[in-house]
């Protein structure tokens, strides 16, 4: 049984492969979902599970322990194990930190690959963390002649990430940025809203990767009401993260207004120039379980 560290799966890897493999694993049957979360103190135990006929099934589990940071060592932690849709035999193990880059931002670019007008050029990233360091390397292989840029609340942060990533260049002012990028993604851990509906412009496309908690929001009403709306999967995101599920509560969105997700491939489309468009990435155990499979074909076939 194999174990696929980072560097061993990473070098075999393109962002068009991910996105490839995460668009055609939404051809096969929906997947069947679980998650469980345990908890002592402030450490969490994190199990997401996912069975899909024709790529079996997997199951990533992550250790969160705040106090390791103190000790200088990862926070977070964990695998995935991947198991044999013909026999339940576990094929491989691989590491949590390689799926989850993969991953999130592949399902980030698969919506802007269709959602964002064809002739965008400028990319407004807003965060300076491990997710935003990601997105500049998709976005660059995706889109070659765009000109990237990147905000973060802690400028030092954005300032460190340009330095790291020549031809990036970092604002200090969000809402003109906002207004001069036809592709906006946010990657923050904000619990408040960031990003301004006022703020955005005909023909943008809205990318949302942060919010993953029910208390968590990157962007305000306006946003979302300026907008036509997809998401990843409706299992995932209406009524468990924030971004969604507050404003839906207070009536300021309703379900309809929703008009997509991955399993409705066709509807997932800009019909003009001049509308925005809005994703939020919620992520989910049958993403990693895309991308686990494609991980383990790739290696094995190298």
């Amino acid at each position: 049984m194999p174990q696929i560290s980072f560097a061993d799966g990473d070098r075999v890897l393109t962002w068009q492969g991910v996105i490839d493999a995460i668009a055609g694993g939404h051809t096969l049957p929906p997947a069947e979902i679980g998650d469980t979360f345990l908890y002592q103190e402030n450490r969490t135990l994190l199990s997401r599970s996912a069975w899909i006929d024709g790529l079996g099934s997997a199951v990533k589990t992550a250790t969160i322990f705040p106090g390791n940071a103190a000790k200088d060592l990862p926070t977070v932690n964990g695998a995935v194990s991947l198991f044999s849709g013909e026999t339940g035999q576990l094929e491989a193990l691989i590491d949590f930190h390689l799926v989850t880059k993969w991953k999130t931002a592949a399902d980030s670019l698969l919506a802007t690959m269709r959602l964002a007008r064809p002739d965008s050029r400028s990319i407004l990233i807003v965060g300076a963390g491990t997710v935003a360091k990601t997105l500049i390397q998709g976005y660059r292989e995706l889109f070659p002649d765009a000109q990237i840029t990147l905000w973060n609340r802690t400028q030092d942060r954005a300032d460190d990430l340009a330095a790291k990533t020549p031809g990036v260049d970092v604002v200090r002012d969000l809402p003109n940025a906002v207004k001069k990028a036809d592709v906006i993604s946010c990657a923050t851990m904000s619990t408040d809203p960031v990003l301004r509906g006022e703020w955005l412009c005909p023909g943008q496309h809205i990318d949302l990767i942060g919010a993953y908690r029910p208390d968590m929001r990157e962007v305000d009403d306006t946003a979302l009401r300026k907008a036509r709306l997809f998401v990843d999967s409706r299992r995932t995101t209406l009524d468990h993260i924030g971004e969604l599920k507050i404003p839906l509560a207070m009536g300021a969105i309703e379900p309809k207004d929703v008009l997509a997700d991955y399993y409705d491939f066709d509807a997932f489309i800009r019909r003009s120039n001049d509308e925005i468009t809005l994703f939020k990435n919620g992520g989910g155990a049958h993403l990693d379980l895309m991308v686990s499979r494609h991980i383990y074909d790739r290696c094995r076939a190298v």
